[in-house]
Formats: C-alpha cells, sequence, structure tokens
C-alpha cells in the first residue's frame, strides 16, 4: 500500500517542478503523505526514505538511475515519468500521471526487481571506493585517445586482454543504454545475467559476451596514462596502470512499480528504437 511518497523533480528541466507542484497537490487530495525534493539533493532523499513507500521520478533516465541507487538499499519502490530524452525506464508521461498514480494509490500494480552491480576498485591492497549501479559499470581510456588494455577475469578464470577505448560491464537493465550503443545485446530486464562490451575493439576480442547468474568479472587495468571507472555514466574515479576493478551482482535490487501489463518491455523497445524523423 503506497501512503508516503517523495516527488523528485529535476534542478535543470524547469517544467518538472511545475509537474511536481500539480502531483502533490493531487496527492495530498487523496490523502497521501509528500514530500518534493530535487533528485539532486541525495542528502535530502536520504533523510526521508526510511519514511516513504515510493519515490515519483520526473526527468529522464539519469534521473531515474540516481534516485534507483538511493532507494535500493532501502526497499523503496520507484516509479518515473519521462520529461527527458529517450525515457527507456520510464513508466509514465505528463499526459498519463494522474490516471496511472490513481491506479498505484487504489493498489492496482506490481512491483519489478532488477538487478544492480556491485564494484570495488583496488590499488594494490588499498580499496579506492565501491559503488552501486543500475544500468553499467564501465573501465575506459582517459581523454588521450589512446587505448587501455584490460585483463578480464570471469569466475577467477583469465577469459582475455581487451585493447581498447574501453569495457562496459552491463546488466539486463543497461543491456539498452551504453552497452546498445556499442553493438550489445538487448536482454529482458529482468534476467540477472552481466553482459560484456568491449568500445572500439583493437585487434582483440569483438563480440559482446553474456556471462552466466551470479558471475564475478575482475579487471586489470593496463595503461601508461590515465583511465576512467564509470558507475552509471555518473560516479567518475580515475584509475591507474595496475589497478583492479571487481564487479559482480549488487545485493541491491531496483523495485519499480508498475502500472502496465508484465509483457510492456517489447512494446517500450520497439517505440523508443523508432528513429525521430528529420527536419
Amino acid at each position: 500500500m503506497v501512503t508516503r511518497v517523495a516527488v523528485l523533480s529535476h534542478p535543470k528541466i524547469e517544467q518538472t517542478n511545475e509537474v511536481a507542484r500539480q502531483i502533490a497537490t493531487v496527492l495530498t487530495g487523496w490523502g497521501i503523505v509528500v514530500h518534493r525534493v530535487s533528485t539532486w539533493d541525495t542528502a535530502a532523499i536520504e533523510k526521508i526514505i526510511d519514511a516513504l513507500d515510493l519515490l515519483v521520478v520526473l526527468g529522464g533516465d539519469g534521473s531515474t538511475l540516481r534516485a534507483a541507487r538511493v532507494a535500493s538499499p532501502h526497499g523503496v519502490m520507484i516509479t518515473s515519468i519521462n520529461m527527458g530524452r529517450l525515457g527507456f525506464l520510464s513508466e509514465m508521461s505528463p499526459d498519463t500521471w494522474m490516471s496511472d498514480l490513481r491506479q498505484i494509490i487504489d493498489g492496482q500494480y506490481w512491483v519489478e526487481e532488477r538487478m544492480m552491480l556491485h564494484t570495488e576498485a583496488f590499488r594494490d591492497s588499498q580499496q579506492l571506493g565501491s559503488r552501486d549501479a543500475l544500468n553499467d559499470v564501465v573501465v575506459s581510456r582517459g581523454t588521450l585517445a589512446r587505448i587501455v588494455r584490460v585483463r578480464t577475469v570471469v569466475d577467477g578464470s583469465l577469459l582475455t586482454t581487451y585493447a581498447c577505448d574501453g569495457l562496459i560491464v552491463a546488466t539486463a537493465t543497461g543491456s539498452t543504454a551504453y552497452a546498445l550503443a556499442a553493438g550489445g545485446p538487448i536482454l529482458p530486464p529482468t534476467l540477472k545475467n552481466i553482459v560484456l562490451v568491449p568500445i572500439a575493439p583493437h585487434l582483440s576480442l569483438d563480440r559482446p559476451i553474456v556471462l552466466s547468474q551470479g558471475s564475478v568479472v575482475e579487471m586489470i587495468v593496463g595503461t601508461d596514462h590515465q583511465a576512467i571507472l564509470t558507475n552509471d555514466g555518473q560516479d567518475e574515479m580515475t584509475l591507474k596502470n595496475g589497478d583492479r576493478v571487481v564487479v559482480q551482482a549488487s545485493p541491491f535490487v531496483t523495485r519499480y512499480l508498475r502500472v502496465k501489463s508484465p509483457n510492456y518491455f517489447y512494446h517500450t523497445l520497439m517505440t523508443r528504437l523508432k528513429p525521430e524523423p528529420c527536419d
């Protein structure tokens, strides 16, 4: 049952503030406790997250990814209204949110759980940091247009050393994001497999690989310049030669609240993949 909601607006998309105000007014009229917060204000969301049932995210896929990383450790559900460009992760639109939210408040919804990734980076024996991601983890070259070598170990066994611009480690959710742009396969979003997709490989393995559920991926960086580790294209960490990155399934999952039928994914996929008309 949903009785406590936070509506998250995008600080750089002005129209999300007006829609957030409208949503807050409607939900309050329905007897729902409502908070309004910026999607980028993680500290403010963290203060109230344990008192919430649902995050309603206004913006694009980037906003949904931010919200997912905050909500998942607390088991809080999320849903989103597409006010960005693509909206692969969005359930609602600015034209449908009122009827969709009415269904939610009436209990006419289902929950879809999606696997996340947990990443730890090491320099020698020192941990540089750890992160969780919903879409993907990417080890890539830095600002110079020079390849990075990524020695890749899967479940303790050497797979290969990629010579490439980078290596994407993606979830099924992330298979329709950067991994798709780099030539990776499309996976149904509830699968728990990891996908490896090299970016512009040079004289090395150039095919994407779908790993078994539960696999652990270790990447050792080989570079004479700077490399970068990114999580969901938002959190960035500088890597040096010999640094090691370990990626596996996170203990947390993203819980999407859905009002569409469970076979929504393929319709959404084909709608999003239609090319935009030329001017």
